[in-house]
């Protein structure tokens, strides 16, 4: 059913005048994102008429944008990757692991996020990769999957990685499984030190190589004694890292999973009204412990727009990766290894009961749908639903 409330809708409503008043500021990808949301699911992408088999219930299914920033269309996509995780997964304790960058680093991802967030990602992976094979600690390669996420709650910039990791590996020598102790898997304050310390590093390197931008406040950045100056903090400063402790089991990984993988800054269902006074939301104060977390919050119009492009990622970059063990050159083999030394069968594939969206059922008896109308962007579709309240908008992807 659709919601009540949609950020498609905020962006019809109040979008053009939002562009006008923004022109100049406003990137190609982020006006991409806006067009593709206020299209989707409309005429104007095109879609088809189907018609019940049995009771002749006519509706009209409009196609949807695809884009991986529109809230409504990550549900078909999520199901499908999760659907080849399932494959992968290892029966032993995941852990659940996010590094955070300081909230003045996050100023300049923000002015450089393809860099930025790609050195995120590859220095949060050697991190633990380093650590794990560490005989002090676990003396193994271990296996990762890591999920960038650029938003907190209230949809504000807070650039972190979410990481899915095995409780344990394959030894350096390749002879054995090697588990994590029950509970622990590796030393925060390990981690957090060698993170900070390599990230800091590269970002030191990224500036001299010309790959780094600055503006506005930051602007003074571009010389190397400010930079410098800049960054003396952040070596004694503690950088977050954070290990949640495992999931009841392989089941329970794939359902935390699908609430990490394919999220956007804010899903449709935490949207209340929208009205003079702005954009109502649902959000969670993680400041807070228990129900008093959860609270509503008030955006000016403008402002829920611009939070939410905000987090537009640079075209060609990756939201999801993976390393060591899981990296795909060589994923199948590995998993096939892993499974081997723990002395466990490959799973056997089950079949799926997902019903093909393109063919939906009839909401009135049950029946099949035959489509018997495809219409082109923009078109009018010939045939018209049995009554005004049938129109739906399923998604076609």
């Amino acid at each position: 059913m659709r919601p009540a409330l949609e950020v498609a809708d905020i962006f019809r409503d109040h979008g053009p005048a939002w562009r006008r008043a923004h022109a100049g500021h406003v990137s190609r990808d982020q006006l991409k994102v806006m067009s593709a949301i206020e299209r989707c699911r409309t005429a104007a992408l095109g879609g088809h008429v189907a018609r019940c088999a049995d009771c002749t219930y006519t509706t009209i299914a409009y196609n949807s944008c695809r884009n991986r920033h529109c809230p409504k269309c990550q549900g078909a996509t999520a199901k499908q990757w999760l659907a080849d995780r399932e494959a992968e997964l290892l029966p032993v304790p995941y852990y659940h692991v996010v590094f955070t960058l300081p909230a003045v680093i996050a100023d300049i991802a923000y002015q450089n996020k393809a860099v930025v967030y790609d050195l995120l990602f590859k220095v949060s992976a050697e991190t633990m990769l380093t650590i794990a094979a560490d005989p002090k600690h676990l003396g193994a390669r271990i296996g990762i999957t890591s999920v960038l996420h650029t938003w907190g709650s209230a949809m504000t910039h807070h650039p972190h990685m979410h990481m899915i990791v095995p409780g344990g590996g394959i030894s350096l020598d390749g002879s054995k499984w090697v588990s994590c102790r029950p509970g622990f898997f590796l030393p925060v304050r390990v981690l957090s030190r060698l993170f900070r310390r390599l990230f800091l590093e590269k970002l030191v390197a990224a500036r001299q190589a010309g790959r780094l931008s600055f503006f506005g406040d930051n602007v003074h950045l571009a010389d190397a004694q400010s930079f410098t100056a800049f960054l003396a903090p952040l070596r004694k400063a503690e950088w977050v890292v954070y290990a949640k402790r495992p999931f009841g089991g392989p089941e329970a990984v794939l359902a935390y999973l699908s609430r990490y993988t394919h999220r956007v800054a804010i899903a449709n269902s935490r949207l209340i009204a929208v009205d003079e006074k702005g954009v109502t939301f649902k959000w969670k104060d993680y400041r807070i412990e228990g129900h008093n977390r959860h609270k509503r919050m008030t955006l000016a119009t403008d402002e829920f727009i611009r939070r939410f492009l905000i987090h537009v990622l640079p075209k060609g970059l990756h939201r999801i990766r993976h390393y060591g063990l899981f990296a795909k050159s060589a994923c199948a083999d590995n998993i096939a290894r892993a499974r081997e030394l723990l002395a466990v069968a490959k799973p056997e594939a089950q079949p799926t009961a997902a019903a093909d969206p393109s063919k939906p059922t009839c909401p009135c008896c049950g029946g099949h749908m035959i489509i018997i109308e495809v219409f082109a962007r923009g078109a009018t579709p010939r045939h018209r639903p049995t009554a005004p309240t049938s129109v739906i908008r399923i998604d076609t992807s």
